[in-house]
């Protein structure tokens, strides 16, 4: 394994927005490990999903009424796929009609604050990021004619 140290970007000052970053660079199977899970983690729905149940446990519906957007099948699939990585739990409650819950297993809970780190990482610099695509397009357009 080997490690590697990355400093802030010349002509910038350090800050603990880009102080040194340790990445430790693995073989390919490692790195393929690491994609899937961050393709399981990393898209919109089971961050959300994630947020949604870092309150407590919540019920199918209650689920799909506090994720704006999202589908009864797309929600069905986030929670199969989330349940399937040892991120949420599902209990059914013998009842008519049957209850089912779903809640963070403690890996999940695990999850909660990476994800909250980078949702307030984006808020921080939806700014910056705006401008940069902005400067990037208008350079595109430009490069066309």
């Amino acid at each position: 394994m080997e490690t590697l140290i990355r400093s802030a970007q010349g002509g910038t000052f350090a800050s603990d927005r880009n102080a040194d970053v340790t990445l430790e660079v693995h073989g390919a199977p490692q790195c393929t490990a690491v994609n899937d899970v961050l393709a399981r983690v990393g898209d919109k729905w089971s961050v959300r999903v994630v947020m949604a149940l870092a309150g407590g446990s919540r019920r199918f519906n209650e689920l799909r009424r506090d994720i704006a957007g999202i589908s009864q099948r797309m929600l069905t699939r986030t929670l199969r796929g989330l349940e399937r990585d040892g991120l949420v739990s599902r209990a059914v409650t013998a009842s008519v009609p049957p209850r089912v819950d779903y809640a963070l297993t403690p890996l999940g809970n695990s999850l909660r604050d990476p994800v909250a780190r980078l949702g307030n990482w984006a808020i921080a610099n939806i700014g910056e990021i705006e401008i940069a695509r902005a400067a990037f397009d208008a350079e595109s357009d430009h490069t066309k004619l």
